[in-house]
């Protein structure tokens, strides 16, 4: 039933199919286009990743320790956003699997590094590929150059918001960043 106003009140679809909620579900808005992509990404790498413990979460902290940028595991933690116990249960599965190792920091021993172990990075060389190939069955609409702009722009925007003074927003707690200066530096 429509209203004397003008306005769209009733709940059917419109001329297009829509129902009154669905306009801000337009392709051409940012944030819905966003988050189909990253649903299609999501689905695409997680069958890329099944059998890596925890997946996603698994391949970030094996990619992160590959890179060796990351000092101990409260930085590792404090870097790709998980909370440092969740992360010591993430670690732990890692380690069950051969794929990761924890070793004393030798410029701090209460301090433990996580290392790859040489399965570890085997496995990290094949994830790489099939996340690869999820990637570009995810891209394929685009071009080559569209895809590395793509991929420029997000990293750069990724780069600037982990750099931004919001640590708290981050889900980097302040004791966090007053405990360890390896989490300091970044905030």
């Amino acid at each position: 039933m429509g209203s004397t106003t003008g306005e769209h009140t009733d709940r059917g679809p419109d001329d297009h199919g829509r129902g009154p909620d669905d306009h801000r579900h337009e392709p051409d808005d940012f944030g819905w286009s966003l988050g189909a992509l990253f649903r299609s990404y999501q689905e695409s790498v997680a069958a890329a990743l099944a059998d890596v413990p925890h997946a996603h979460r698994g391949y970030q902290i094996l990619s992160a320790v590959a890179r060796g940028d990351q000092p101990s595991q409260l930085s590792l933690a404090g870097h790709l956003g998980i909370d440092r116990t969740v992360m010591t249960y993430l670690i732990d599965d890692l380690v069950g699997a051969g794929l990761v190792e924890r070793r004393p920091d030798p410029a701090d021993r209460r301090r433990r590094r996580v290392v790859l172990t040489p399965a570890g990075a085997q496995t990290l060389t094949a994830l790489e590929r099939r996340v690869q190939v999820a990637e570009d069955a995810v891209l394929g609409p685009l071009t080559a150059g569209e895809r590395e702009t793509l991929c420029t722009l997000v990293r750069r925007v990724a780069r600037e918001d982990v750099a931004a003074p919001h640590a708290e927003a981050r889900g980097v707690e302040a004791r966090d960043v007053e405990a360890d200066p390896d989490v300091r530096s970044r905030v």
